[in-house]
Formats: structure tokens, C-alpha cells, sequence
């Protein structure tokens, strides 16, 4: 997402070192990473530590925010799940998962691929074409990030909402009301779901724990 604040510190390059050693453990062509977790958990900031720190070990990782994907334009999204309820479309199912895999493929396939790109600072949806043919790795990160196919690595940030006010304030993505407070209580319960997916855990203090 263009325009994110990426608050990068000692734990996330903690987490990310001891990742990176699993991954290179496990690497094969074209190998995929997704990170979930609840809002301001830190899933950029570990995506963007992890494709850093491959670099020093001749791998090139794209990350893949998933907030790009959402199939509602950031201007109509608070009004639209107003109207339908936020119990009942808050959820993987405000994503573009058709979009998504076509541009996971394309990965696999080393293509070039085009997949949206909000710009936070105008909330424009931006187009972006990226050349996967010499792209090793994948890191997807977002809320349902490990819900994606032919994941090799699944991470989950057990952070919730609660932890996590002071990044998001400081984020500064959306207000903190009422309506937001509502919206952060059905993705915590939603992204919950899909813990048991994961390979790795990342603890409230930012341990890390392979499973």
C-alpha cells in the first residue's frame, strides 16, 4: 500500500531473523510466505524484514499486501458495511480472492502481473504491474493472509486489537470510534479462525514459536 507507515523495531527483526533461518531451511522455487494477524500487529513490518533480510542471502521476496484486494473503493467501505451489517460482511469475504490467486499464479508461473495498489494518502486504487520471473519468494501479509492456496510458510501474530491501539493511532489508517472498535471485534474473531493453520506463531512478546 502506498503511503503506509511501517513502524519497524528490536522485536520485529527478532522475529524476522529466526523466520528467515526456517525459510532457507525450506526453500524451494517460487516459495510462499503469508503472515496474519490483527490490525497493527505488525504483519507489514515483518514482511518487510523478512524480504530485506533474504536479499543478503541472494533471494529476492515481493511483499503482497492483501489490503490492496478488497473489493469495496476505501471511499463507499464504512458506508457499505454500515448498511449490510458489520457482523455479517466483515470477513474474507470483502476480498477480491479471484484477483488474488490470479496474481499468486502468475508468481508461480514467473509472469508479469497486475494487481491493485491503494494509495493511503489519496485512497486511490492504483494499478501495479510487477515482473515475477526473477521474484524467488512471496510474502503475503494481511488479516486472512494465510487463508491463500499453496502456502509454504503460514505466520500468525497472536497480537489482538486490544495490544495493538497505540500502532494503529499512530498508523493512523482509520479513526478510533465506535463504528472502528466494532468493525476490530469481528476481524479479531474472524482472523482467530484461522490460527490453526499456521506453521509458525508469534507470541505477545514477539517470541517465536515453530510448530
Amino acid at each position: 500500500m502506498l503511503g503506509d507507515v511501517l513502524l519497524i523495531t528490536e522485536k520485529h527483526q527478532k522475529a524476522g531473523a529466526l523466520i528467515i533461518e526456517r525459510i532457507l531451511q525450506l526453500k524451494k522455487p517460487k516459495f510462499i510466505v503469508a503472515i496474519s494477524g490483527e490490525s497493527g500487529s505488525g504483519k507489514s513490518e515483518l514482511a518487510h524484514v523478512i524480504a530485506k533480510g533474504l536479499r543478503s542471502h541472494g533471494l529476492f521476496a515481493k511483499p503482497l499486501h492483501i489490503d490492496n484486494y478488497y473489493r469495496i473503493h476505501p471511499h463507499q467501505r464504512t458506508q457499505w458495511r454500515k448498511e449490510h451489517g458489520i457482523e455479517n460482511v466483515v470477513g474474507p469475504g470483502e476480498y477480491d480472492w479471484d484477483t488474488i490467486n490470479r496474481n499468486i499464479r502468475e508468481f508461480k508461473a514467473g509472469e508479469k502481473s497486475t494487481g491493485p495498489c491503494v494509495d493511503l494518502v489519496t485512497e486511490q486504487i492504483d494499478q501495479l504491474t510487477t515482473d515475477y520471473s526473477s521474484i524467488d519468494m512471496l510474502i503475503i501479509d494481511g488479516l486472512y493472509a494465510i487463508k491463500t492456496d499453496a502456502v509454504d510458510l503460514g505466520i500468525f501474530i497472536e497480537l489482538t486489537y486490544h495490544e495493538t491501539k497505540k500502532a494503529q493511532i499512530v498508523r493512523g489508517k482509520e479513526p478510533q470510534n465506535e463504528y472502528r472498535m466494532a468493525v476490530l471485534e469481528q476481524e479479531h474473531n474472524m482472523v482467530l479462525a484461522l490460527k490453526p493453520r499456521a506453521n509458525v506463531l508469534i507470541d505477545m512478546e514477539y517470541d517465536v514459536r515453530f510448530l
